[in-house]
């Protein structure tokens, strides 16, 4: 009896997209590796010409992946964790050291607390204005004057 290395060589293969699988956590390999496991299965099976075991790998893997990643990434999906930061957007502060972007300066007192700021246009903005927090830039506050 002969041994069959085709089984074989689709196992391999779907080991291999197990292991990039593993690195990448993308859910587009783990399809490719059921794909070519259940190929090694059907080849170890029956003896089928290399176009047919193309066709079963890419259509177990083409199904898996078009019908199970959306569903898959829904449920991995891992939520943005919300700081306290972000409640300052839209705001209402004060100006404590003047603003002005091309001197990288400027202060903001925003809910009781201290904050670097910068402002959205070019114009420097005065000491005690009252300025809207539009965003915040790495520890810096976006900010623009109230009308």
């Amino acid at each position: 009896m002969e041994l069959n290395y085709v089984p074989i060589i689709w196992l391999a293969l779907g080991i291999a997209f197990a292991v990039a699988e593993g690195l990448t956590v993308q859910l587009v390999s783990i399809w490719l590796a059921i794909g070519a496991a259940v190929t090694a299965l059907v080849t170890a099976l029956i003896d089928i010409p290399w176009p047919s075991q193309l066709l079963i790998f890419v259509i177990v893997a083409g199904v898996l992946l078009a019908a199970t990643r959306p569903l898959a990434k829904k449920l991995l999906h891992v939520k943005k964790q919300s700081t306290n930061a972000d409640s300052v957007i839209g705001q209402v502060g004060v100006v404590l050291q003047a603003i002005d972007n091309d001197l990288a300066a400027g202060r903001v007192k925003v809910n009781g607390l201290d904050w670097s700021a910068r402002s959205t246009s070019k114009d420097a903005i005065a000491e005690n204005t009252k300025v809207r927090v539009l965003a915040i830039d790495g520890v810096k506050l976006i900010v623009e004057p109230c009308e």
